[in-house]
């Protein structure tokens, strides 16, 4: 991802400016089968302020124009919490905003073994909470171990039931 780019397009794309941004810590891509750019805040108060702008994404995500958005920080509401993320969905996907995204938060997991700890004594389990901006309390628990010189990673956690969808493929 062209970084310049981002930081030029992108932070309006989700509400924010480039103050927002961590300034530390990099913007990347990952997936775990699905596409999603992470995204460094720098504390609650930005993500709070976040009001994404879906249909921006495909020209900002240039290189990857169905990918999601996935910001976060190291703030969080609950004190056994590692993270705090919110997760704006592709255009493409019919919805705007996750309450809880197991497929980021697992992005998540090798983004924390590989920027943010690289000396971090696995195995590990995050908690990545998310959905407090939405009226819900979410978490994902991240698993992230060394495997054979390889980061694996899973996830768990509990869901309930909100509503029934049709899908068509």
């Amino acid at each position: 991802m062209h970084i310049a780019f981002f930081m030029l397009y992108g932070p309006q794309s989700i509400g924010l400016t480039e103050e927002a941004i961590h300034p530390e810590l990099p913007i990347v891509y990952g997936s775990t089968g699905i596409w999603t750019l992470l995204v460094p805040i720098k504390n609650l108060s930005y993500l709070e302020k976040m009001t994404p702008q879906t249909t921006d994404f495909p020209d900002v995500l240039e290189e990857m124009p169905k990918a999601s958005v996935h910001s976060f920080c190291l703030e969080v509401f609950d004190k056994y919490a590692d993270m705090h993320a919110r997760h704006f969905s592709s255009p493409y996907s019919g919805t705007i905003e996750d309450i809880t995204t197991g497929t980021a938060s697992g992005v998540m997991g090798a983004y924390f073994a590989t920027y943010m700890d690289r000396q971090a004594q696995l195995p590990k389990t995050l908690i990545i909470e998310q959905g407090q901006e939405l009226g819900k309390d979410g978490r994902v628990h991240v698993h992230v171990k060394n495997d054979e010189g390889k980061l694996a990673i899973s996830i768990s956690g509990t869901a309930v039931y909100v509503k029934e969808l049709n899908v068509q493929i």
